[in-house]
C-alpha cells in the first residue's frame, strides 16, 4: 500500500479512500479474533459479514475470494504480533534484556487474549499444519521468521556476552520457543495463568544457564 498518494484527491474520493481502508480493517480486527475460535478455515465470508454487521457484497468488495481474506488475515496477525512482542523487545539497551524481553512479551501477548484463542499462529498453524497451499506457505513463512528472530536475539546475546558462546543459537531458540508455545496451549486449555507462570520460570532459569 502506497504511503501517499502524490496526486491530490478531490475531497470526496480522499473521504471514500478513507472510510474503505477504515473498513477493510475493522474486517481483519473481528477476523482475526475469529480464526483464533472457529478456525482460520472456518471463516465464511458470508458469517464473517454477518458478524460485523455487513453485507456479503460489502465483504466482497475488500476481498474477492476467502483464500485472499485469510491471507490478509494472516499479514494483519503478523502485523498485531510485531507490535505487541517484538518491536517492544527491541527497544531495550542490553541484548539479554532484549531476549528476555522477547520472552516476556510473548509471555503477554497470549496472557492478555489479544486473540481471544490465544496465539494467532499457533491456532493457524495446528490448522493449516496439513493443508498444503498459499496459506500453509504464509504460515511457514511467518513461524520460520519468528523462528529466526528468537535466533537472532539469542545470538546478540552471545555476541556481548550475556549468553555463552557454547551454547548453539538455534537449538537454545527452539528450548524458548517449545516453553513459549506450551505456556500458549495450557492458557487456552485451562484458561488460567499457570501454564504463563512456568514458563516463565523456565525460561528464566534456562537463561541464567546459558548465561553461565
Amino acid at each position: 500500500m502506497q504511503a501517499f498518494d502524490p496526486i491530490p484527491a478531490a475531497g470526496p474520493v480522499r473521504r471514500t479512500r478513507s472510510d474503505g481502508e477504515r473498513s477493510r480493517q475493522a474486517i481483519l480486527g473481528a477476523a482475526m479474533g475469529l480464526a483464533t475460535i472457529e478456525g482460520l478455515d472456518g471463516l465464511s465470508i458470508g458469517g464473517l459479514a454477518a458478524h460485523i454487521g455487513m453485507s456479503k457484497s460489502g465483504l466482497y468488495a475488500h476481498f474477492s475470494s476467502k483464500e485472499e481474506l485469510q491471507l490478509a488475515i494472516i499479514a494483519a496477525a503478523e502485523e498485531v504480533f510485531a507490535t505487541h512482542v517484538v518491536l517492544p523487545a527491541r527497544k531495550h539497551p542490553d541484548a539479554l534484556g532484549q531476549l528476555t524481553a522477547l520472552c516476556e512479551q510473548f509471555l503477554s501477548y497470549v496472557g492478555q487474549k489479544i486473540f481471544p484463542g490465544g496465539c494467532f499462529f499457533a491456532s493457524a498453524g495446528a490448522e493449516f499444519d496439513t493443508h498444503p497451499g498459499p496459506v500453509r506457505d504464509a504460515l511457514v513463512r511467518s513461524q520460520s521468521a519468528w523462528n529466526d528472530t528468537v535466533t537472532e536475539f539469542v545470538e546478540r546475546a552471545q555476541e556481548d556476552g550475556s549468553i555463552s558462546r557454547d551454547e548453539d543459537a538455534p537449538q537454545l531458540a527452539f528450548e524458548l520457543n517449545a516453553l513459549l508455545h506450551l505456556a500458549n496451549d495450557l492458557f487456552v486449555l485451562h484458561q488460567n495463568d499457570v501454564g504463563i507462570d512456568r514458563a516463565r520460570r523456565a525460561i528464566a532459569r534456562r537463561l541464567r544457564v546459558a548465561g553461565s
